[in-house]
C-alpha cells in the first residue's frame, strides 16, 4: 500500500506538469483554432533562459527565474503572436500548423547549436528529501510540483470564470464576431491568451527541468505527451487538459512499476486510441458542431 501511494503521488506530480503544457494547447486552440506543435519546445526554452541568467549574467536564482519567465512571455507570447500567428493565420489553419512545426524545429536546433547538445544541470527549487505519508516516502519535490501546478490551474480557472477579463477571453474564443459587436477587444483578449500560454510553459519548464535536466530535445516527448493529454481530456476544455495530464502521469507510473517499463512510451498512444474510439470529444470535452 505504501508503495502504491508513493507511485500514485509521483504520477500525479508528473501529470500535473503535463497538464500545464496541455492547457497551453487548449488555450492556443481556443484563441486561434490551430494546434501549436512547437508547444514542447516552448517548455524546453525557458530553462535555458534561466541558465543564461545564472551562468552568463551571474544573477541570483530568484532573479534568473524572473528573467526566464519575463523573456519567455515576451518571446513565446508577444513575438510568437505578432510574428508567426497574425501574419499566417489569415492564410488558413493548416499553414499555421506547418509554421509551428517549423518553429519547433528551429527552436530545438537553435538551442542545440547555441548552448550545446549536452544536458545541463538545473538548480533544484525544492528540497530533495522525503517525508513519511502513511508509511510511504514521498518526495518534497513531487509534493511541491503537484501543489504549485494544481494551484495555478485553479487560479487560472477562477480568473477565466469569475473575472470580467476572463469572461471576455472566453467570449472572444467562442465567437469573435459576436464578442466584438458586444464591445470586447478581441485582439487584446487573444494576446492575453498567448501571454498566459507562455507563462504556463515557463512554469512547466522551471518545475520539470530539475528532474530531467535542461536539454534541447526535452520538448519532443513532453510536447507529444501533453498533446495526447489535451485530446484525452477534451481539447476544448481546460479542466479536460488537467484530467488528461493527471491520468497519463498516474497510468505511466503505475505501468512502469507494476507491469513493465519497456512499453511505457506506448501507453499515451494506447490511451489516445481507446479514448478516440469510445469518446472522441475526450473525457471532459463537449461536441462542437461544424458547418460544412
Amino acid at each position: 500500500m505504501s508503495q502504491f501511494l508513493q507511485v500514485l503521488l509521483a504520477g500525479l506530480a508528473t501529470g500535473a506538469i503535463y497538464a500545464l503544457v496541455a492547457i497551453g494547447f487548449t488555450l492556443v486552440w481556443q484563441a486561434a483554432q490551430t494546434v501549436n506543435f512547437a508547444q514542447g519546445e516552448f517548455v524546453m526554452l525557458p530553462a535555458f533562459f534561466v541558465l543564461i541568467g545564472l551562468k552568463w549574467l551571474a544573477l541570483p536564482l530568484w532573479g534568473a527565474l524572473l528573467l526566464g519567465v519575463l523573456v519567455s512571455i515576451l518571446v513565446l507570447g508577444v513575438l510568437f503572436k505578432k510574428l508567426i500567428v497574425e501574419p499566417i493565420l489569415p492564410h488558413g489553419g493548416i499553414t499555421l500548423i506547418i509554421a509551428t512545426m517549423a518553429l519547433g524545429i528551429f527552436l530545438k536546433e537553435g538551442v542545440k547549436e547555441f548552448y550545446g547538445a549536452e544536458a545541463q544541470p538545473f538548480p533544484a527549487l525544492f528540497p530533495t528529501s522525503s517525508i513519511d505519508v502513511f508509511g510511504a516516502a514521498i518526495s518534497m519535490r513531487d509534493l511541491s510540483n503537484l501543489a504549485i501546478s494544481v494551484a495555478v490551474v485553479a487560479l487560472l480557472t477562477l480568473f477565466l470564470n469569475r473575472t470580467r477579463t476572463g469572461r471576455c477571453m472566453q467570449a472572444a474564443a467562442q465567437n469573435p464576431a459576436v464578442a466584438e459587436i458586444l464591445g470586447v477587444d478581441v485582439k487584446r483578449m487573444v494576446l492575453y491568451t498567448f501571454l498566459i500560454n507562455a507563462a504556463l510553459a515557463a512554469l512547466a519548464s522551471i518545475l520539470i527541468s530539475p528532474i530531467y535536466l535542461a536539454k534541447f530535445s526535452n520538448g519532443e516527448t513532453l510536447g507529444l505527451v501533453a498533446f495526447i493529454a489535451a485530446i484525452v481530456g477534451g481539447f476544448n476544455q481546460i479542466r479536460g487538459a488537467l484530467v488528461g495530464g493527471l491520468l497519463i502521469g498516474v497510468l505511466d507510473n503505475l505501468t512502469a512499476t507494476y507491469v513493465t517499463a519497456q512499453y511505457r512510451a506506448a501507453l499515451p498512444l494506447i490511451l489516445l486510441i481507446v479514448i478516440i474510439l469510445v469518446r472522441p470529444q475526450g473525457i471532459m470535452g463537449t461536441s462542437e458542431g461544424r458547418t460544412v
